[in-house]
């Protein structure tokens, strides 16, 4: 492998370490010239977006973006979970080689040597800037930026510095359920606890209060702010955004719950665990639980929540999202105003799905195709015309894709593809297969014990092996189960086919193909 710091050398002379011939000068103009980034994160966005065909949801501003731009449909997420989504995405490898399986996996005590995206294209000449959810909440990496972890006023003082955004509510309701519930954690727990206990309250809270109070809101008021005083740098910038909107709580601005009148969203398709599913394939719904309901939340395994609250939930988690799309909207107007629009690059994506009912599940963590499955929308710099993408990709393609778009060296330590062959020729053939993999941990499984998950998805089929785990060596153990869906006749996973006589040899034939890896799926372009 090449070393990417003798690449790092190569461009910063290009870029101007030598004035001979006025060639410094000359690479500055052409850096000048590159596009700008946006890279705009949506906290546990699933492709419930109108653009991505979903006729109940109103996403209007997102939509514009998607009709001049590039949609890819079948997207997965390396893992269902923030911290080793993420990190996959912004290394550029997976998570068995960034060995971030779980929330709380630091990847920056991992890899302390880890080159993260912003920092790459920092040594390609770009200015680089950090607002929100990037990274995990906890984790902002500051020496990835050249402006880390920016805050809107009052939220960048010491009260807030430990607190997840996604924790502040605006009615006094709410805000009394959260401090007497965090009160009664901090006594039980007697010492620190994820996020200073600041994630307890109502799950859903719908305010009569204008957008600008809200911190996503305030988020995108800054970063314009942030543009204005840097679009004039002698280089492009790379804006990571990150909204934290529609993670729980599902707290939105009254009206765009109004955009959702009871009765007026359908329910989840699939609202059952598959038939035949194994006792690890599901998350316990704890996410859920830790928030203020007024009913008991149990697991996929019991019975459903009542069909009423059920309903409030998904109205509250639509709401959250049409609230985000106020906020790109704004985003995309200001860029367009600034007249930096047609020369910048913005890659709109989710770090992974979320159960709304689905499989009787509330939240992520799970290898279903529900929780895999992920918008990705990439507009290229001066780019009118979008397509709609129907190939196979995953979030780890991102990068190298990124590096194609803005005309700089791919590194070989990649291990994902570029997408850019697609953009000129979507009916090119392209991945055979997409690789997910979910860590479930003994204090969340249902019986107690460790697991490691490894999910293949195909055009037709979708394919899991779970193993037991051993999470003090990192080792994979004996084969524990496995489950697979045909999506042409079971698109919504409703039924485990893996033991079916008749399915003997097609189960053996995509292990095989799991066992393989990611390395044959590369495409042959």
């Amino acid at each position: 492998m090449k070393s990417i710091h003798t690449y790092f050398l190569i461009v910063l002379t290009l870029i101007g370490c030598t004035d001979k011939k006025g060639t410094a000068s000359v690479a500055k103009e052409q850096l000048a010239k590159k596009p700008n980034i946006l890279f705009l994160s949506i906290d546990d966005l699933r492709p419930d977006l109108g653009s991505y065909g979903n006729k109940e949801i109103k996403t209007p501003n997102i939509d514009a973006l998607a009709a001049s731009s590039m949609v890819m449909l079948n997207t997965h997420s390396q893992a269902a979970v923030c911290a080793p989504s993420r990190a996959s995405t912004l290394l550029g490898y997976r998570p068995d080689s960034t060995r971030v399986w779980h929330l709380g996996d630091k990847f920056r005590e991992i890899n302390p040597e880890a080159v993260t995206m912003p920092q790459y294209f920092n040594k390609e000449g770009y200015y680089t800037v950090n607002i929100g959810k990037i990274f995990h909440n906890y984790m902002p990496d500051s020496i990835s930026w050249d402006e880390p972890d920016l805050r809107p006023a009052p939220y960048n003082t010491a009260p807030y510095v430990n607190r997840d955004a996604e924790t502040y509510y605006y009615t006094e309701e709410a805000l009394e359920i959260q401090k007497r519930d965090r009160a009664l954690l901090l006594e039980k727990r007697k010492g620190k606890i994820y996020g200073d206990g600041w994630n307890r309250g109502p799950a859903i809270e719908s305010a009569d209060a204008p957008d600008s109070l809200y911190y996503d809101a305030m988020q995108t008021e800054l970063a314009l702010q942030t543009i204005d005083r840097i679009k004039d740098k002698k280089q492009p910038f790379f804006m990571g955004l990150g909204l934290y909107r529609p993670h729980l709580p599902f707290v939105a601005p009254k009206k765009y719950w109004d955009l959702y009148p009871e009765g007026s969203i359908s329910p989840a398709a699939n609202p059952k665990l598959p038939e035949n599913a194994p006792i690890m394939s599901a998350n316990s719904n704890y996410e859920l639980r830790a928030y203020h309901n007024p009913y008991e939340i149990g697991r996929p395994e019991d019975d459903p929540l009542p069909a009423e609250y059920a309903a409030t939930l998904k109205r509250g988690y639509y709401a959250s999202v049409s609230f985000i799309d106020a906020c790109v909207g704004k985003l995309i107007e200001g860029l367009k105003e600034r007249g930096l629009y047609e020369n910048t690059i913005i890659v709109l994506w989710g770090d992974h799905g979320w159960k709304l009912g689905d499989h009787n599940g509330w939240g992520k963590m799970t290898n279903f195709y529900i929780d895999t499955h992920v918008p990705l929308i990439i507009k290229q710099a001066n780019q009118n015309e979008g397509k709609q993408i129907e190939a196979l990709s995953e979030l780890v393609d991102i990068f190298p894709t990124l590096c194609d778009l803005a005309e700089v060296h791919k590194a070989d330590y990649f291990q994902g593809t570029s997408l850019t062959p697609l953009f000129n020729n979507p009916d090119l053939e392209w991945k055979d297969a997409v690789f997910t993999q979910f860590r479930r941990r003994a204090r969340v499984s249902k019986d107690g014990k460790e697991y490691m998950g490894y999910s293949m998805q195909t055009k037709q089929y979708h394919y899991i092996e779970w193993y037991h785990w051993d999470n003090e060596t990192k080792v994979k153990g004996t084969f524990a189960a496995s489950e697979l869906y045909d999506h042409s006749v079971d698109p919504n996973e409703t039924l485990n086919i893996v033991d079916r006589p008749d399915k003997k040899e097609l189960v053996q034939r995509l292990s095989e193909r799991l066992s393989k890896g990611w390395k044959a799926a590369v495409p042959q372009i």
